[in-house]
């Protein structure tokens, strides 16, 4: 963490250590998490504006890019969620919070994993069951999409409710919406904010496609990000195996979504990556 240097990752400035009590030092962010901003009981007090929510979005994803790609060993997180997106007095996001990440070497396509980690809801689904793939720097991808569909939504993936009322999956509702052409029924009151919106909507269904292989790599969503997003298309529906409107209620999601698939444990002659 000492040789990590980057703008949007939080920096480590020293440790100490008094016999068993060890601690690391951080820099000092004062603007909290992301998670202040995006999930707030007051949402029209707490919004940073589209403008800005896009330079915290495209931030981050330089933050992570640069953990898969610039240091001499890649980083997989595998807890990219809003509480540990840090915000510093200029709102700019920096990565925190090391505390389940994986070093792999850049050549290794796929991470060995005896549990599962990170938080339910952000979890990218191979990391559940190996049947839709292998866990990878793609994992992160998936989390990362998550959290820009919260940022869309201003609210938390695991409570969302539809017009009768009934629980539903919070990314299938943002999908529906764009894919039937209506607004995202969010704080939109100019044209160039839709815009934002809605790229920042479409990127995110792009990142939690269910087989890592159709998700972009990071250097692509930050290209997408950097873009006007005029030019993005509709990705695959991920839900279209859903029967009916009513949807279930993600805090199920590990229960119904993969209700057949058991955990398949990696054979013992993998090499785990080691530890951030």
């Amino acid at each position: 963490m000492g040789k990590i240097h980057h703008v949007n990752v939080v920096r480590l400035v020293g440790f100490c250590a008094d016999g068993f009590r060890r601690a690391l030092v951080y820099e000092f962010l004062p603007n909290d998490s992301l998670e202040k901003f995006i999930s707030s009981a007051d949402m029209e007090s707490s919004f940073l504006g589209w403008e800005k929510l896009q330079e915290i979005a495209l931030g981050t994803a330089r933050g992570i890019e640069y953990l898969h790609q610039g240091c001499n060993q890649r980083i997989l997180h595998f807890d990219i969620k809003p509480h540990n997106v840090l915000l510093d007095h200029n709102f700019n996001p920096k990565i925190a919070d090391f505390g389940l990440a994986k070093l792999c070497s850049k050549d290794q396509s796929k991470v060995s994993m005896t549990t599962a980690r990170g938080t339910i809801g952000y979890i990218a689904p191979e990391i559940f069951s190996r049947n839709f793939g292998n866990v990878s720097c793609k994992s992160d991808v998936y989390s990362f999409g998550m959290l820009l569909l919260e940022m869309v939504g201003g609210r938390k993936n695991v409570d969302v409710k539809s017009e009768t009322d009934v629980q539903i999956y919070f990314p299938e509702w943002i999908y529906n919406l764009l894919e039937h052409g209506e607004d995202l029924r969010i704080h939109i009151e100019e044209e160039k904010d839709v815009r934002i919106a809605k790229k920042l909507a479409v990127v995110g269904l792009w990142c939690i496609q269910w087989h890592p292989v159709d998700r972009p790599s990071m250097k692509a969503v930050v290209q997408m990000l950097e873009g006007n997003g005029e030019d993005l298309t509709m990705p695959p529906n991920p839900f279209a195996s859903s029967n009916g409107p009513e949807r279930i209620h993600p805090s199920a999601l590990g229960r119904r979504r993969f209700p057949e698939l058991e955990a398949i444990s990696e054979s013992n002659q993998e090499t785990e990556g080691d530890h951030v």
